[in-house]
This record gives C-alpha cells, sequence and structure tokens, in this order.
C-alpha cells in the first residue's frame, strides 16, 4: 500500500527523493568493478554529500565486489535481483542514447532526472541540449556537489513536479517541439499514479515531433514469493537497517493494477514500440543471471517507442 498523496513533495534525502541515492550508489559500486558494463564516475561523490547510510552500503557493495563476488548474482552483497535490473536498464539507456545521437536527434528531455550524471558522463554530439526535469531540491542537491565539473553537453536543468505544469517550464528554458527529442523516463512512472502516468505520456505526444523517441521501464507488479527472492528481499532488508536505511520502495509505489501498460499506449498512439529483454541486456554483455534473478528481472518492462510521420 503506497504512503504518497498526490501533492507530496521531496528532497534528496526524502521519500522518492532517497531513492535516487540508492540508484546512484549500485552505479557508483558498478563503477569500481574492473569489468563494468559503464563508468559513472559521479556516481560516488554524489552518495558521500547525501550523507546518508547509502555510503555504507556503497562501500560494503564495492568490498563484496573486490572479494570476487557479483553484485547482481547470489553471492551478491546486498542488491542482487535489484542490482541487476539497475545495470541492466542503464546500459539499456546508455545505449538508447547513443542510437538517438547517431539518429541525429539533439534534442533530450531526462524526466525525474534525479541524481542521473548522463549529461557529464556520456559523449553527446556538438549542439545537443540536455533537459533534467526533478524536484527542486532534488536538483538544486546534484547542482551544488557538482559546481565545479563541467557538462558535455547544454545542460538545463528544470525544478519542476511532474504532477504540475512540466510542459510550459520545458518551453520557457528553450525547449524546441519543432525538432525531434529523446525522452527518457528511468526509474519513474511507479511513483506515478496511473492516470497521472497516461497525461504525462499525453503530454509527451502533444510536444514530440516526428521522429521523436521515448525509453522507459517499469516493474509489473509484486514480486514472486518463491523462496530464493524471499531470502534476497531478507538480506536486503537486514543490509539495509545496518545502515540506518528503512526505505520501502513498496509503500512508495503506486499499483501497477489499473494502469495502462506503457507499450499498449504507445501503440495505441501510433508510436512502434520495442521492447528490451534485461536478462538479454545483462548476458549479451557476459552477465549470466542466476535463476532467481531472472525470474525478478522478467516483471521489468524496458521499452523504446519511436513517433513516425503520424500518430494517434
Amino acid at each position: 500500500m503506497s504512503v504518497r498523496s498526490d501533492d507530496d513533495s521531496w528532497d534528496i534525502t526524502e521519500s522518492v527523493g532517497a531513492t535516487a541515492i540508492g540508484v546512484a550508489a549500485m552505479r557508483a559500486a558498478e563503477t569500481r568493478r574492473p569489468d563494468a558494463l559503464f563508468r559513472d564516475p559521479y556516481a560516488a561523490r554524489l552518495v558521500e554529500a547525501a550523507g546518508s547510510g547509502w555510503s555504507h552500503i556503497m562501500r560494503a557493495q564495492v568490498v563484496a565486489t573486490s572479494a570476487g563476488a557479483d553484485p547482481a548474482g547470489e553471492g551478491g552483497h546486498a542488491y542482487s535481483s535489484l542490482a541487476a535490473m539497475l545495470i541492466a536498464r542503464t546500459v539499456y539507456f546508455d545505449e538508447y542514447f547513443a542510437a538517438a545521437s547517431a539518429a541525429g536527434i539533439r534534442q533530450v528531455v531526462i524526466l525525474a532526472s534525479g541524481l542521473d550524471a548522463r549529461a557529464y558522463r556520456l559523449e553527446w554530439p556538438s549542439g545537443t541540449v540536455v533537459f533534467e526535469i526533478d524536484q527542486p531540491k532534488v536538483l538544486e542537491f546534484k547542482n551544488s556537489v557538482l559546481a565545479d565539473e563541467q557538462p558535455a553537453v547544454d545542460r538545463r536543468a528544470i525544478g519542476v513536479d511532474l504532477r504540475q505544469d512540466w510542459p510550459k517550464e520545458l518551453w520557457d528554458n528553450g525547449f524546441d517541439p519543432t525538432a525531434p527529442t529523446a525522452w527518457l523516463a528511468e526509474g519513474l512512472l511507479r511513483y506515478l499514479p496511473g492516470e497521472a502516468q497516461d497525461r504525462l505520456f499525453g503530454d509527451i505526444a502533444a510536444l514530440s515531433a516526428p521522429g521523436s523517441r521515448i525509453a522507459l521501464n517499469i516493474g509489473r507488479g509484486r514480486s514472486e514469493d518463491s523462496p530464493a527472492l524471499q531470502a534476497m528481499r531478507e538480506r536486503r532488508k537486514r543490509l539495509l537497517a545496518e545502515a540506518g536505511i528503512t526505505l520501502n520502495l513498496e509503500e512508495l509505489w503506486y499499483p501497477w493494477e489499473g494502469r495502462t501498460d506503457p507499450r499498449d499506449w504507445f501503440t495505441a498512439h501510433g508510436w512502434a514500440v520495442t521492447v528490451g529483454d534485461p536478462v538479454a541486456v545483462l548476458s549479451d554483455h557476459g552477465r549470466e543471471q542466476p535463476e532467481a534473478a531472472r525470474a525478478e528481472l522478467n516483471r521489468h518492462i524496458l521499452m523504446t517507442a519511436t513517433r513516425g510521420d503520424e500518430n494517434r
């Protein structure tokens, strides 16, 4: 059951904002692996600056990895299948942006950007503009921590709640609705009620010129209660508690039941949908997953959609 309200807000250490620290901690741990699938040199700095128990988790994860454990596998120290999904989606979305750039797209919008550092860590073609939208306090924190860093792109941070009139704020900051856009909704949709999700999709479609594309992920329903998954969750809960973290993701989520499947929404509105497979993303990069992790990964939707010349 969600503890959320339709007008709640947060900073980086509260509620939904705190989840961004956890995600950054896992990116930092992956970055320090000798066989890392991506590099985010800013993640550890952002986690440490937050001053939360996540820095303890991050360091413990690195120790486990250096000892030979796979943080996304059964021998991982804290995250197991959760880390596997976060790693898979990071790789998938990084590759999505590379493909969008290769296709000539020079306008990017990252929705609920949190501690995402792609504006700093990815290679962007000249002339690209990256808009980041999130709660004002979340962006203020990131801007402060990375104040001495130079983005690799024209980065424009917009502090506005996605349940408010964010399209106007986007326009006011130089968004060009006549240019194709690469949108990203990473780790966002379950934090929105179903009707707010559909309004968001409608706003995105209205702002998207032909050739625009979107990438997103969402977890379906609840985890299966297999013994292996129960053990993973209990281990995670214990380690988080030892670090002083009492965050319960499922209390922050809105239900899957009753919401539109994003694949169906974009297909019905004339976008060409391509579905990703998180297990395949990892295996294609040499990260085979144990059976319990595969079952959990298969609950998650990874997808991209592209708008053609016509849409409905």
